[in-house]
């Protein structure tokens, strides 16, 4: 009898039975033991994105656009680059990565506890809180000329204090319940704060002393009754914030160019955003003149002057 039909004879059959029921019986216990291993893995993994959901449900209550319009979550590309600007600007990476750092968790803190927000995106408002110091201005008079609600001079009295200084500033704006800008209509801010002398003192006064000290003159810019107010000295650092179209830029630099210390810092805010094009064009025919200003460099969003 041949080989084939030994395995199919009835006599075969009967005596491989229990050979191949066992073989069957292991079959089925992989099977269930890899279905059950599925179910597990499949359940591990919805356990998994729910968490990860949840984890992203809080981090977006802390920095995610609600209640400010902008995201705070930083992408490594733009922080990357940032460091880069400021270091280039500074001199100095350590010092630029460190600085960064420490405006990103300032910015994160002073929208957590104070009133409205910090205008501008995050890697400007880092860029302009890191910088400032690190170009060691002549001295600690500081002039914001539009400020929202306060916030980015709270910041930066705090980057200045840190780094030993004793700032005072000074603060000019219309404080006329919304922001203003021409060209652009007035709406209620994201942060559903009204936009007043309230509101700023508020939030100064989360920089301790020097906060409350400073000094806020309501009017615009360009008044020559607020120029007068503020004028009675001259300043280390000033942040032009206010109106952004060329002709109001321009007036700015214009005064900037009288009450800025020898060695003083002027901060352009916008400079190169392609919404508010009225800044650099303001600020190029500025520089092709008679000036004070050496233009310095830019970080993010902020174009940086230094006055001879």
């Amino acid at each position: 009898m041949n080989s084939r039909a030994l395995l199919t004879s009835s006599a075969s059959r009967r005596l491989l039975r229990p050979v191949a029921e066992l073989i069957d019986q292991r079959i089925d216990r992989r099977l269930r033991a890899a279905a059950a291993a599925d179910a597990a893995g499949r359940g591990e993994l919805r356990d998994t994105v729910e968490a990860v959901k949840r984890q992203q449900l809080t981090l977006d209550l802390l920095l995610g656009p609600s209640g400010r319009g902008l995201s705070r979550i930083v992408s490594p590309g733009p922080l990357n680059r940032l460091h880069s600007e400021v270091a280039e600007l500074a001199g100095d990476r350590d010092a630029a990565v460190r600085n960064v750092a420490t405006a990103y968790r300032l910015l994160v803190a002073l929208e957590s506890l104070g009133a409205g927000r910090i205008a501008g995106g995050t890697m400007n408002i880092c860029g302009k809180l890191g910088t400032i110091p690190l170009l060691d201005p002549p001295n600690d008079e500081i002039l914001e000329i539009g400020t929202l609600y306060g916030m980015f001079s709270t910041g930066l009295i705090r980057m200045m204090e840190r780094d030993g200084r004793s700032p005072s500033v000074t603060i000019v704006d219309p404080f006329a319940g919304v922001q203003l800008q021409p060209g652009t209509p007035q709406r209620s801010d994201p942060s559903g704060t009204p936009v007043d002398e309230p509101a700023v003192r508020t939030n100064l006064a989360l920089a301790g002393p020097a906060g409350v000290a400073a000094r806020i003159q309501k009017g615009f810019s360009e008044d020559p009754d607020t120029r007068a107010a503020v004028s009675d000295r001259s300043y280390g650092v000033i942040v032009v914030d206010g109106d952004h179209s060329a002709e109001g830029v321009a007036k700015d630099l214009e005064w900037a160019e009288e009450i800025a210390a020898p060695g003083g810092i002027v901060v352009l805010d916008d400079f190169g955003d392609p919404k508010w094009p009225g800044i650099k064009e303001a600020l190029d025919k500025h520089l092709t003149g008679t000036t004070r200003f050496t233009y310095l460099g830019k970080a993010s969003l902020s174009a940086f002057l230094r006055a001879s």
